[in-house]
């Protein structure tokens, strides 16, 4: 599967700024061919002076789906999500275009990211929804309790975003020389003011992944797996050796009681797990309201 987006930017690689993801993507698959691969893309950022608001109108999805055939140089999308909940439009509303996505033959599954048992179960009455994507990982674990029961008593499938924590469980150094614009500076977890605190916290996960002989990423995507053949995690890359290492992770066999302590020694910790900037998005932010 290839994961991008409307919204996404690709530097470097033949990428420009922004919105470029795709046609990168889109490179990849007039060069290899589109059945060599599952393409999700995903609708509903709209940029605005000074930030961005999610959409889930009929407008903005048929205008960035349009957008997205054309930059991935296809004619269908396998699975299409609606990358945030849009608080002024109705869920029913959003599924119910998608559906017609679907009976046009320009969609062939849909998806929801970042969303709520409730706002799961109101679109699947809709249409069935066949995967949702959240994050999910050895310190992102709140949608434990609160959705992955009622994606599984709906059958729908898992994606996880950041199962690497943006790349801390895969270095432990690699916060320490980030560039003065990289985004990851803003994170509540790892900011300078955390960073050591944070670092003191997983160094036993570290140490765990040398006796195991894998990668500390091998190792924080193994326990993702472990979670459950439904549960698919997508790490980003900029490198193809880091793919063939990363998917080693799937062949990954602990005990119940390894991955507990794997678990352990991750030390989920207590602060936000998105940019403050798109947290109000995140499903925790209306959990309860």
């Amino acid at each position: 599967m290839l994961d991008t987006a409307w919204i996404y930017q690709s530097f470097g690689a033949g990428g420009g700024g922004n919105f470029t993801n795709e046609e990168l993507v889109g490179k990849a698959i007039k060069q290899h061919g589109r059945d060599k691969f599952v393409i999700a893309t995903k609708f509903g950022f709209v940029p605005k002076e000074g930030g961005m608001v999610v959409s889930g109108s009929e407008e903005t999805i048929r205008s960035q789906l349009a957008d997205s055939l054309q930059r991935l140089g296809t004619n269908y999308i396998d699975l299409y999500y609606m990358h945030r909940m849009d608080p002024d439009t109705p869920i029913e509303e959003t599924v119910a275009v998608l559906k017609s996505l679907v009976e046009e033959g320009k969609i062939k599954y849909i998806g929801l990211s970042e969303c709520t048992p409730d706002e799961l179960r109101r679109a699947h009455a809709v249409h069935p929804i066949t995967a949702i994507q959240m994050e999910w990982s050895l310190q992102s674990r709140d949608l434990e309790e609160a959705v992955v029961p009622t994606a599984r008593e709906l059958g729908v499938g898992i994606v996880t975003y950041s199962p690497l924590c943006r790349g801390f469980l895969a270095d432990i150094d690699a916060f320490d020389n980030l560039e003065a614009d990289d985004r990851r500076r803003t994170l509540p977890r790892y900011n300078q003011e955390k960073l050591a605190e944070s670092k003191a916290k997983v160094a036993r996960f570290f140490e765990l992944a040398k006796e195991k002989n894998v990668t500390p990423a091998q190792l924080a995507l193994g326990w993702v797996h472990a979670q459950g053949n439904d549960v698919f995690p997508i790490p980003g890359t900029k490198s193809s050796t880091r793919i063939v290492e990363n998917a080693v992770a799937a062949t990954l066999s602990l005990s119940a009681e390894e991955w507990q302590e794997v678990a352990e020694a991750a030390a989920a910790i207590n602060e936000e797990r998105h940019y403050p900037s798109a947290s109000a998005s995140n499903f925790n932010a209306r959990l309860n309201v």
